[in-house]
């Protein structure tokens, strides 16, 4: 019989923000001591950890030093200098996802292409170094004109409708990515440990705001076909797969409008299109982060009770401390769970919080989850 023995298991963390803290709030149950590594002197995760280190992320000797007193190194998010994580795997530590991996993420180039050398279903591209290339696709318009390296939660991404406006247009290395007629957007998380056992959450339906470029409703479980439901798992499992990635994977899909699954984009961590399932399903996603990066068996991942997310952004026009206006509304609903993430200052479509909405019958909780959005308010 195999033991496992966390006590002084030593894991570090590049990033101190909600994931990491909901994170640590798994990890808690583990007995394991986590160290994070934060620019910022008030992260989130700040006050919860066993160790915090402020430094950057993109340094090479800051996360060289912070990894060499980890056992096991992680990520939540992907903006790290690889360079010292390939370091700290050659001389021993272990580093999930693999640095090589995050590496191809960062790059939304390298990770397009990857996608076509493994003929993976995706949407069609075009690369470019300059502003001045994109004229050379006038034929092809409209694009979604996405930075290659550097872009986060809908920053780094632009609509280019006509060739004729391209003032918005970045002058970088981007990618031109042809416009979907999808029917929605839909996501699949994926563990995978180090012995190559593989399980995937229910697919989700995520809502996106518009103005922000970020999910504001998620849906578990996603209303779709048992057949599409089938064609996504197997195509996030084969990108996982083709990847080697340990520890956790976020597959972005669209689903078209004539019923094809195309891949948007990954993250390789925990995802805002996962945080439902630490309320709705019988294992969260941060506990099945904390499962694959110790290689210790998967946990079940089948939904408990269906559940709508709602992303708390910061509201238009309010900057500074955070308050919570209509939070004691809300909390008087049966079946909210509010999640705030340790945030001291707000700023417009700054993600604040989640709440989670869990209801047997999913009409309800969606017209609950529409009574949060209406009634809690981040403001200053």
């Amino acid at each position: 019989m195999e033991s496992f023995q966390p006590s002084g298991l030593r894991i570090g963390i590049l990033g101190g923000g909600q994931l990491g803290r909901m994170f640590i709030q798994s990890a808690i149950n583990y007995n394991l001591h986590i160290s994070i590594l934060d620019p910022d002197a008030n992260a989130p995760c700040k006050d919860i950890a066993n160790h915090f280190t402020k430094g950057k992320l993109t340094d090479f000797d800051t996360v060289y030093k912070f990894g060499q007193n980890c056992d096991v190194i992680t990520i939540e998010i992907e903006h790290v200098n690889t360079e010292a994580l390939k370091k700290l795997e050659k001389e021993g530590k272990k580093v999930y996802p693999q640095p090589h991996i995050i590496e191809l993420i960062q790059d939304k180039g390298a990770q397009k292409m990857f996608y076509q050398r493994n003929n993976i279903p995706s949407p069609d591209f075009f690369l470019v170094e300059e502003k001045e290339q994109i004229s050379k696709y006038n034929n092809y318009f409209p694009f979604f004109q996405k930075l290659r390296k550097g872009g986060y939660d809908g920053k780094g991404v632009t609509k280019l409708s006509v060739p004729e406006v391209l003032d918005h247009a970045f002058d970088a290395p981007s990618v031109l990515e042809m416009l979907v007629d999808f029917e929605k957007e839909i996501s699949v998380i994926v563990a995978r440990n180090a012995k190559g056992e593989m399980k995937s959450f229910p697919v989700v339906e995520c809502e996106f705001n518009p103005e922000a470029n970020l999910v504001e409703f998620l849906f578990s479980p996603a209303t779709i076909k048992k057949s599409t439901e089938k064609e996504a798992y197997r195509i996030a499992e084969e990108v996982a797969d083709k990847l080697g990635i340990v520890g956790l994977l976020a597959v972005e899909l669209f689903l078209t409008r004539d019923g094809k699954i195309l891949v948007n984009e990954v993250a390789p961590r925990p995802h805002n299109s996962g945080h439902q399932t630490i309320e709705g399903n019988k294992t969260s996603q941060f506990e099945q982060h904390i499962r694959a990066i110790l290689n210790l068996p998967l946990g079940d991942t089948s939904i408990v009770i269906p559940s709508v997310m709602v992303n708390l952004l910061g509201e238009k026009a309010h900057e500074g401390p955070a308050r919570y206006e209509g939070l004691n509304d809300v909390l008087k609903i049966s079946g909210v769970n509010v999640h705030l993430y340790g945030k001291l200052t707000t700023k417009p479509y700054r993600k604040m919080g989640h709440v989670t909405i869990v209801d047997e019958d999913m009409n309800t909780a969606k017209k609950k989850a529409v009574q949060v959005k209406n009634t809690l308010k981040v403001v200053s």
